[in-house]
């Protein structure tokens, strides 16, 4: 479980494929510093278990599927990554609750100042739209943020500098595509729900 404030940005040493799977080298950051095979980071707001660790060297390894649901297949050497390990007991409980399992990668259709601000928009899938609501929460590579406006194919929020400026978000450009984890808990009512209507269907067809 992760809050989805960052906690800093580590830089992509190596992804790619060998007949053993996906592989991901980040270089941590000195702001991180304790860390332990198995442990639970989330790099870009996906959750990716420590698998091996030499000195700053921290590797992941991936499933193909994960490569397939996020933006990872677009990473490069030298590129920025956020970073934040799992939420522990005494933590402060900011942000709010992220899974570190994404649902799909958007695309950045705008991102640019207006005034001492940051305005970012964010296109998505269709279906995925019915878990936004204005004032909701919304994860973008990792990072826990307010739906400023649910758009037709979207929404976008508004960022200050302080987010802008510690994250990987400096950055991104239109195009970009990021990672996305819709609200945990509105996932959770529209299943009960799912299983409440279906559970009133089968009284009707078997009374």
């Amino acid at each position: 479980m992760f809050t989805g404030l960052v906690e800093a940005a580590g830089e992509v040493v190596r992804f790619d494929e060998s007949q053993d799977g996906f592989q991901l080298d980040v270089e941590m950051p000195e702001s991180i510093s304790d860390w332990a095979l198995g442990d639970s980071i989330a790099v870009n707001g996906c959750c990716l278990t420590v698998a091996r660790s030499e000195n700053r060297l921290v590797s992941f390894d991936l499933l193909a599927e994960t490569v397939k649901r996020t933006s990872f297949a677009q990473l490069q050497s030298g590129q920025r990554v956020n970073l934040e390990r799992s939420l522990l007991p005494t933590s402060r409980m900011g942000g709010h609750f992220v899974s570190g399992h994404i649902d799909e990668a958007g695309v950045i259709d705008k991102f640019e100042p207006r005034g001492s601000d940051f305005y970012l928009a964010v296109s998505c899938s269709h279906p995925s739209t019915r878990y936004l609501i204005e004032k909701g929460s919304i994860t973008v590579d990792g990072i826990s943020l307010t739906v400023a406006e649910v758009l037709d194919d979207g929404f976008a929020v508004w960022l200050i500098p302080h987010t802008r400026n510690q994250t990987n978000l400096r950055f991104r450009v239109s195009g970009d595509r990021v990672n996305l984890e819709f609200d945990l808990l509105a996932k959770h009512v529209e299943r009960m729900l799912q299983v409440r209507e279906e559970s009133f269907s089968d009284r009707k067809v078997h009374p």
